[in-house]
């Protein structure tokens, strides 16, 4: 019984540091400047590139001019051009997105491109 009331004195601060956290975190989300973009790129040898970043600009100068910041797949495929962007308020989300639009065959891809460009 004694340690149970050491181990909640530890658990206690640590509920209370997450549940400030998550109100933080919350506060940003409901944040009008949204801070992460989702990007797709297209490379010289027409595939497509996607990813996150909270500068589309110095990525995209990144991935055409640095051979060390540049993404692995695309420095063989340049110049690459941005086609598409999307913001969103969290890394968390924009890591959850990419991973849906990385699962999109090529075909839908291209459409949300085309309906990002004609919009």
């Amino acid at each position: 019984m004694h340690c149970f009331f050491r181990l909640k004195l530890y658990i206690t601060p640590l509920f209370t540091f997450l549940s400030s956290h998550e109100s933080l975190d919350s506060l940003s989300t409901l944040s009008n400047t949204p801070t992460w973009y989702i990007y797709i790129l297209l490379c010289a040898d027409s595939s497509l590139y996607t990813g996150i970043t909270t500068d589309c600009d110095r990525r995209l100068k990144e991935h055409n001019e640095s051979n060390k910041l540049g993404a692995k797949y695309t420095r063989p495929r340049r110049p690459v051009v941005l086609a598409w962007s999307e913001a969103v308020a969290s890394r968390s989300l924009a890591s959850k997105r990419e991973y849906q639009i990385k699962q999109y065959s090529r075909a839908k891809k291209l459409a949300l491109i085309k309906g990002y460009s004609s919009s």
